[in-house]
């Protein structure tokens, strides 16, 4: 037992790197839609590629989604919608016009004498105004009869039995009260107006609009829309070999494949087709890690990044499994052009590329049209990933969603024209898919974000935003030691062009060197770059406190990379730009001093470590020549060329660059790079040979 947990400890990072890709394998295959696929491909207007199709069983022939919207809109236009009669509004009403018609008689009349007889008669002919009207009906405003003409036809109902009437043969409350004035005439002053406003006043719709009755009209009039157009027998003949897929093939064809599918869903084709995504999600999980394995083993080594691309890779496979469970017609808004974005930002172009590939075969399986799927999303991560080869500005993220969309639309115009000869069925809901698709990439800085402080990695947008002039770090540094934020400048461009010239990660280079010699800020008075006074208060220190204000600068640095958040990327450079050698000057005062020995070196050796990358070797040399540049009394070639071939000589006698990863030619040419800068920093120029009887040319 103890000799398995033995084994076990000694290959926990390989277990748990097989765990990675085996959890991952098992993830995707359960989001995976468990819906077979139909093995035909075909397109519109394109000629049938396979031998002849007869149909293996009877199906329906389903009629398009737009079809079917226009026979539900002309069902619903056919329908006439319910107004429920409210018979006991009149007798409401009435009762209400009698009683204030015998309170208010007595005012109206004052002392005049008037008969009960002619009272009554006045009461009976205005209720029998009053009773025409409910009996014709006050319809209700609703927005099933607004700005309808007069002739639109409503159904009344009353006593369960509709009878349709048209609008001109209804009263709104306004012609109601327009048919009392004119009815009324009948009575003389000073009956008329009292009569009028008695009436106006108990005027109400009895025509309400019935929801519940008009809906289920409209359910039934959809429900009685076939979602078909005719049948086709089993053994019927489909298409032959060669012939061109036109409208009516196309049709038969997507009717078979969404039977065909339906019918595999299953639950006895269920286990099947999850061990087909199986096997597939398999092969192309281990083609990714058979990858890593030849090209990246850096990234190999680390589960920590590994993790990182399977969890990207799980993602989009995840979100496009639920968009086809949802709606398979929105699947053009899966954004997967953000894979090769966050990859290629993490890591590298090549990687990038592949991780794409992975992904959108994987996503393949459950996308409709697999192959022009495939095709349009390979040659749009392509075109993501060309965008932001250099990424520089965060404003890139712009341009690679314009440039995304340009290649979706490119292509699918490309499709159209050659599946239909026109532009005519151009589908405008999936080109509005298309541009939310490339719209979704401006989450790509938020989630790179994200994933930077969740991971610990350092990408170029955090780069970008670090080497900044304006950052607060650098504005501190260029106000309390201006020399040394010149002298850091200089480094930075030295470093850039020779990462430039071996293939180094030159914005990281850059962003190291302007930020190596922060720590000096806490004594800038101390570093002859920052002394412009002729004042040096070494003079009053003895070698060995000087040494130590000089190599505090390190540790100074570190504890403000820690107060201010650097990466440790950035902070690295703080710490090794010195790697392990001594303060030159005041180590050889010391020794000048004291011949016979005695001498501490601790005192005067920096703490390291030394450059365990290319990129913070670099720095190292780039620090080292150019400082010591600035003592030459006369800057020119040779001058310069002794200077960096000595110095970075010492260096690899010092063993300084032994855990960099740097070759020979490496050095090599990152020391012409510095020679070649220099020379333009001091302006030097090229001396023209002389010989015997030419002129010396200026």
């Amino acid at each position: 037992m103890q000799r398995i947990i033995k084994q076990f400890v000694r290959k926990k990072d390989l277990i748990i790197k097989i765990a990675l890709f085996i959890l991952t394998i098992i993830l995707i295959v359960w989001v995976l839609p468990k819906e077979g696929k139909f093995k035909y491909e075909f397109s519109k207007g394109k000629p049938w590629l396979h031998d002849d199709l007869y149909a293996p069983f009877d199906f329906a022939i389903i009629k398009y989604d737009d079809e079917l919207a226009q026979e539900r809109e002309r069902a619903l236009m056919s329908l006439k919608p319910y107004f429920t009669r409210d018979t006991m509004m009149y007798h409401t009403q009435k009762e209400l016009f009698r009683s204030e018609f015998l309170e208010k008689w007595d005012d109206l009349l004052g002392e005049n004498f008037v008969t009960d007889k002619r009272k009554e008669e006045i009461l009976e002919q205005s209720t029998g105004i009053f009773k025409d009207l409910f009996t014709t009906g006050i319809i209700k405003p609703d927005a099933s009869i607004e700005n309808k003409p007069p002739d639109f036809t409503v159904l009344i109902l009353e006593n369960n039995v509709a009878v349709e009437k048209k609008l001109r043969e209804l009263l709104t409350l306004q012609q109601a009260s327009q048919q009392i004035s004119e009815q009324a005439t009948v009575f003389e002053n000073p009956f008329l107006d009292f009569v009028i406003r008695i009436m106006t006043n108990h005027l109400a719709h009895n025509l309400i609009f019935d929801p519940v009755k008009t809906n289920a009209e409209k359910e039934a009039a959809i429900s009685g829309i076939s979602p078909f157009r005719g049948m086709v027998q089993r053994n019927e003949l489909i298409i032959s070999r060669g012939a061109r897929v036109d409208d009516d093939h196309f049709r038969i064809l997507t009717s078979l494949k969404t039977n065909f599918e339906t019918q595999l869903g299953t639950s006895r084709a269920f286990y099947a087709i999850a061990g087909g995504q199986a096997i597939l999600t398999s092969i192309s999980i281990l083609v990714l890690a058979l990858f890593l394995m030849i090209y990246r083993k850096d990234i190999l080594a680390n589960n920590k990044r590994i993790f990182l691309i399977l969890l990207v890779i799980f993602m989009m496979v995840f979100i496009a499994s639920m968009v086809a469970r949802i709606n398979v017609s929105y699947f053009f808004l899966v954004p997967l052009c953000l894979v090769p974005v966050i990859i290629r930002v993490f890591y590298d172009t090549r990687l990038a590329l592949f991780v794409h590939l992975i992904t959108i075969f994987t996503t393949g399986f459950i996308a409709p049209n697999s192959f022009q799927f495939v095709f349009i999303q390979l040659i749009a991560g392509v075109v993501a990933i060309m965008s932001i080869v250099r990424l520089e500005r965060r404003s890139q993220f712009f341009y690679t969603a314009f440039w995304v969309f340009l290649t979706y639309m490119t292509i699918y115009i490309g499709l159209i024209l050659m599946q239909e000869g026109n532009l005519r069925g151009i589908n405008f809901a999936q080109v509005y898919q298309m541009a939310g698709n490339a719209a979704f990439l401006f989450l790509a800085y938020p989630i790179i974000f994200f994933l930077e402080k969740v991971f610990g990695y350092i990408t170029d947008v955090t780069l970008m935003e670090l080497g900044n002039s304006n950052n607060k770090l650098l504005r501190e540094l260029a106000r309390k030691a201006p020399g040394t934020f010149q002298h850091s400048l200089q480094v930075a461009n030295l470093a850039e062009e020779a990462s430039y010239a071996i293939g180094a990660n030159s914005l990281l280079v850059r962003v190291g060197a302007l930020y190596h010699d922060i720590g000096k800020m806490f004594a800038p008075l101390y570093f002859i770059e920052n002394q412009v006074t002729g004042v040096n208060p070494h003079d009053q220190l003895t070698y060995e406190e000087s040494a130590r204000i000089i190599i505090d600068h390190v540790t100074r640095g570190m504890e403000l990379a820690k107060k201010h958040n650097l990466p440790s990327e950035i902070a690295d450079f703080i710490t090794t730009h010195h790697g392990t050698r001594k303060v030159e000057y005041f180590y050889i005062k010391q020794k000048l001093e004291n011949p016979s020995g005695g001498i501490d070196d601790r005192s005067f050796t920096y703490p390291g470590p030394i450059p365990y990358s290319r990129e913070t070797a670099l720095v190292m040399m780039a620090d080292s020549v150019e400082a010591a540049s600035r003592s030459l009394e006369k800057p020119d070639e040779h001058a310069i060329h002794e200077l960096v071939e000595r110095i970075i000589s010492r260096q690899l006698e010092d063993e300084q660059f032994a855990n960099a990863n740097l070759t020979l030619k490496d050095i090599s040419i990152a020391k012409e790079i510095l020679k070649k800068n220099l020379q333009t920093i001091y302006h030097v120029r090229i001396s023209y040979p002389e010989a015997q009887g030419i002129g010396h040319r200026a």
